[in-house]
């Protein structure tokens, strides 16, 4: 193998919806669908994703939310046309300040209630350039 891929293997708790949310989130189809599995093999980005159908799921807990950088908001423009082609239910911001850099990007949530980005960082740092104590409440990133 001469690709790095990431791995994420999330459990669901109805497989028929969740392949269709990320046929459409992804714009592919698994290679490897089962009652109990589906695998998606994505080339961009590199992931090799799994769901495991699993009795109950646990919204929330350590995760945050998953996301998808991509180079330009024409990108991004073509996964809302995707989500919205597909039914889903998106929320976009456009040159929003957030996580300290300004981005453009669309928001879905899967089944499971798992948060998806797609974004583009159009600035990579609006932090100042200052020597100011800056307190985390008064600065929160919005992904956070």
């Amino acid at each position: 193998m001469t690709v790095l891929k990431t791995h994420v293997a999330l459990n669901v708790t109805d497989i028929e919806k969740s392949v269709k949310f990320y046929q459409a989130m992804f714009g592919v189809t698994p290679v490897k669908y089962k009652a109990d599995y589906a695998k998606f093999d994505i080339s961009q980005p590199a992931l090799n994703l799994t769901l495991n159908l699993a009795p109950s799921v646990q919204t929330g807990g350590a995760l945050s939310h998953l996301g998808v950088q991509v180079a330009s908001t024409q990108e991004v423009q073509a996964s809302i046309q995707r989500f919205a082609e597909a039914g889903l239910t998106l929320f976009t911001e456009e040159n929003r300040d957030c996580c300290y850099a300004i981005q453009d990007k669309v928001w879905v949530t899967d089944p499971d209630g798992n948060k998806w980005e797609v974004f583009v960082v159009k600035v990579a740092d609006t932090t100042p350039e200052q020597n100011v104590l800056v307190t985390p409440a008064a600065n929160k990133p919005c992904c956070a």
